[in-house]
């Protein structure tokens, strides 16, 4: 009996030149997490960060922290203008940041940063 093996190479699907970010929150943490990486067109890592803060006052506060930091480092280290997130909020909020007041200082300081980026954008990652 010949039994025949298909094996399957796992096929790696690549966002382009890109800097993924996230932020975590828990109630029962006294620390967010913030972390980014920052991928090529090949896919290959070229930089990373992360860090923990004391607790942000939400998760989406985490998520906000992360976006600036990484946007701090590509304007140091790259020339990387494209984020991704998982967090569909944090990208309404950029869309309308009116809607958003409770974040305003916040907000702003993005966007003090992101016009030092021709052509920013940011998508969802899930």
């Amino acid at each position: 009996m010949v039994q025949e093996t298909n094996i399957e190479n796992p096929q790696v699907i690549s966002l382009g030149n890109i800097c993924l970010l996230d932020g975590s929150w828990t109630t029962a943490a006294n620390f967010s997490g913030l972390g980014w990486v920052w991928m090529d067109n090949t896919g290959n890592t070229q930089l990373m960060g992360m860090k923990n803060l004391p607790r942000r006052e939400s998760a989406l506060h985490s998520e906000v922290e992360a976006l600036r930091w990484a946007i701090e480092n590509m304007l140091q280290h790259s020339t990387c203008q494209r984020f991704g997130t998982d967090c569909k909020e944090l990208i309404a909020m950029l869309d309308d940041p009116h809607a958003w007041p409770s974040f305003a200082t916040e907000l702003e300081r993005i966007e003090t940063l992101r016009i030092c980026f021709p052509e920013f954008s940011i998508t969802h990652v899930p």
